[in-house]
């Protein structure tokens, strides 16, 4: 089972904390820490809220306004709700949003 959340949170780092915070398994060899888990994360940033414009020149007429939240999708394997803390940062978004993962609609 395949479970398809889209997360805005107050910056990067408490992004990165949240997902710090998920179980993680240390490559005995390499030393390198993974998930736990077979999820998938997709750090989309500070995404543009507006449309820019350029005229034929490329030369800006509208600026890009960035949100003040730090954007993650992610495709959680295995659960059929956001883990314990997630929740509050899931938002809805029409369609897809910015991002989707390859053969899932979001909102469906």
């Amino acid at each position: 089972m395949k479970l398809f959340k889209k997360y805005e949170f107050d910056s990067k780092e408490q992004a990165e904390t949240k997902i710090a915070a998920l179980p993680h398994i240390t490559d005995e060899l390499t030393g390198e820490s993974y998930l736990g888990a077979n999820h998938t994360i997709v750090h989309l940033g500070f995404l543009i809220i507006n449309t820019p414009e350029y005229d034929e020149n490329g030369d800006e007429i509208v600026a890009p306004v960035y949100s003040d939240k730090y954007s993650v999708d992610v495709l959680w394997d295995g659960l059929s709700e956001s883990p314990y803390g997630w929740k509050t940062y899931e938002i809805t978004v029409q369609g897809n949003g910015v991002h989707t993962f390859a053969g899932l609609n979001f909102n469906s």
